[in-house]
């Protein structure tokens, strides 16, 4: 579970241009909740998902990640819950240019101490789930932007972590692409249980989700339920 209580973040802290990025966010995801969180740029969106990431530290305020304070813990700590806790997907892709789509998945394991066949026998699987088995000897420049996010997402899969963060992971796609993509998402939701936040710009897309959160000049200004399209496809499996 997350749980964020009076959090804070500000820049230039005591200068005349202060800047405060993140004002008194209260909010708590339970585990298995797919949610999307919306807003312009520069709302404080990616600030959010960093904190929440454990790739910056809040200002001032709580940051409970199953019940521990990830604010209060060290650098190796930080590095652990990245490692181990948090799946990410950028927009970007982020993929390694010179490793192909297997090597790509089982990167993220080398740093956890995984054996190399388990670390490939993983990374096919999660391969498989995403619908890439037959572009895993591929490298990046070889497959399209939407078949390099699926990688990505089975990238972000590689250490089985309780939570995946999405940063605008359809941004670079057509409208086509980007719903193929967050039918990847819907399905590993599905199969796989884990928590996902999804930053995204569309609101068709943050409507496939279970959850709708709007952040606007560092505030939550709603968060609603959505009612529809996630909630009926469960029903179906």
């Amino acid at each position: 579970m997350i749980k964020v209580k009076n959090l804070e973040k500000k820049y230039f802290i005591g200068t005349p241009n202060e800047l405060h990025v993140l004002n008194n966010i209260n909010l708590q995801i339970e585990d298995g909740e797919f949610v999307a969180l919306v807003g312009a740029s520069g709302s404080g969106k990616s600030t959010f998902m960093n904190i929440v990431g454990a790739l910056d530290t809040p200002t001032s305020g709580e940051y409970m990640l199953d019940n521990q304070s990830v604010h209060k813990m060290t650098q190796n700590e930080l590095s652990d819950i990245r490692g181990k806790k948090i799946g990410f997907v950028f927009q970007s892709f982020n993929l390694i240019a010179r490793s192909n789509s297997l090597k790509n998945v089982e990167l993220p394991m080398l740093y956890t101490g995984v054996s190399g066949r388990e670390r490939s026998r993983r990374a096919r699987a999660l391969l498989e789930l995403v619908g890439m088995e037959d572009r895993m000897h591929h490298l990046p420049n070889e497959l399209s932007g939407g078949q390099k996010q699926r990688v990505a997402i089975a990238r972000s899969l590689a250490n089985d972590p309780s939570i995946v963060l999405a940063d605008e992971p359809t941004g670079a796609l057509d409208t086509k692409t980007g719903k193929m993509v967050m039918d990847i998402f819907l399905q590993v939701h599905r199969e796989k249980k884990k928590t996902i936040i999804l930053i995204t710009h569309s609101l068709e897309l943050a409507e496939m989700t279970q959850r709708i959160i709007t952040i606007s000049d560092g505030s939550i200004v709603s968060d609603v339920p959505v009612f529809h399209s996630l909630r009926t496809e469960e029903t179906r499996c």
